[in-house]
C-alpha cells in the first residue's frame, strides 16, 4: 500500500490557522488513516489508507480541521509514488550548484488547465525561473522566495489552489513516506 503525503495550505504563517501537529495527526488517525508521521510544522503529514478516493480523503481531513479549529485549509494528496515522480521530473536536477532551499515545488490540487497554466507560464520573473510539468510547478529563486516578487503574482495566478514546500522538505516526505511503507517507522513525528 503506498504511503500517502497530505500537505496543507497556510497554516502556522503568521500566527494565522494554527494546527499542532500532535492534533494533525489525531486528526487523521480519526478518520482511519493509519501510523500517521508529521514533518516540520507546517502541515506535512505521511499516513497509510486503504481508502482509494483521495479526493475523498482530502475533504475528510478538510471538515474535520474545521469542525474541531474553526478554520478550513486546502489539503492537497500525493501518493507516494506520485511525489517519486515529481523528484523524478524535477527540470533542475542536473543543474550543478543549485541550492536545494532555494528550489521550491507548488503542488496544485488539480490540473491547471491551459488558460492557467498560459497564465504562469506568461509570467515574467526577474531572476526566478518557472517550469510547470502536470499538477506541479518547480520554481527557482536565486535569490530567495522571501522577497520575490514573482510570489504574490503567482498567488494571485493561482487563486491559491496550491501550496509549496522546498526541495529538502520534498525529498523528507518521500523518505518518511518510504519507510512507513517498509514497516521501519510506525511512530515518529519531526515536528
Amino acid at each position: 500500500m503506498d504511503a500517502v503525503i497530505c500537505l496543507l495550505r497556510a497554516v502556522n504563517v503568521g500566527g494565522h490557522n494554527s494546527i499542532k501537529m500532535d492534533v494533525l495527526r489525531d486528526i487523521c488517525g480519526a478518520l482511519g488513516c493509519q501510523s500517521p508521521l508529521t514533518l516540520l510544522q507546517s502541515g506535512n503529514v505521511v499516513f497509510k489508507t486503504p481508502k482509494r478516493d483521495l479526493s475523498r480523503v482530502a475533504t475528510q481531513i478538510e471538515d474535520e480541521i474545521e469542525r474541531r479549529l474553526e478554520f478550513r485549509p486546502d489539503v492537497i494528496l500525493r501518493t507516494s509514488s506520485e511525489l517519486r515522480d515529481v523528484i523524478r521530473r524535477n527540470p533542475f536536477a542536473k543543474r550543478r550548484g543549485l541550492n536545494p532551499s532555494k528550489l521550491v515545488v507548488t503542488f496544485l490540487r488539480d490540473d491547471p488547465g491551459t488558460k492557467m497554466r498560459n497564465a504562469i507560464l506568461s509570467l515574467k520573473p526577474d531572476s526566478e525561473e518557472v517550469r510547470m510539468d502536470g499538477k506541479e510547478l518547480y520554481i527557482y529563486f536565486p535569490d530567495g522566495a522571501g522577497r520575490s516578487k514573482l510570489t504574490p503574482l503567482l498567488a494571485r495566478t493561482l487563486k491559491n489552489s496550491g501550496t509549496a514546500r522546498n526541495w529538502n522538505t520534498v525529498t523528507k516526505l518521500l523518505q518518511l513516506a518510504e519507510e512507513l511503507e517498509a514497516g521501519a517507522i510506525t511512530r515518529r513525528s519531526s515536528d
